[in-house]
């Protein structure tokens, strides 16, 4: 029996450049339904990956700052909407 293999998830900008492609698409107004049901799960899946990479990013920024003494202090980014 053939294996399935999964294609390794997009980076960030070629999911982004999909989804702009999938929009286009959908946007033109000829798929028949169902083409147009698949384009958005697939457009659906795309933004969660792309939400996913962001914070992902987001988590690993780092401020840096320097203390009294010069020193450089890392601390972890942290989101203002807290």
């Amino acid at each position: 029996m053939a294996q399935k293999t999964e294609k390794p998830a997009p980076n960030l900008e070629a999911a982004m450049q999909r989804i702009n492609e999938v929009v286009a698409e959908m946007e033109e107004g000829t798929l028949p339904l169902e083409t147009l049901i698949s384009r958005y799960e697939e457009g659906v899946a795309l933004v969660k990956l792309c939400q996913e990479k962001l914070d992902s990013a987001e988590k690993r920024i780092r401020l840096i700052s320097r203390d009294s003494t010069g020193a450089v202090d890392m601390t972890d980014f942290e989101d203002g909407e807290s």
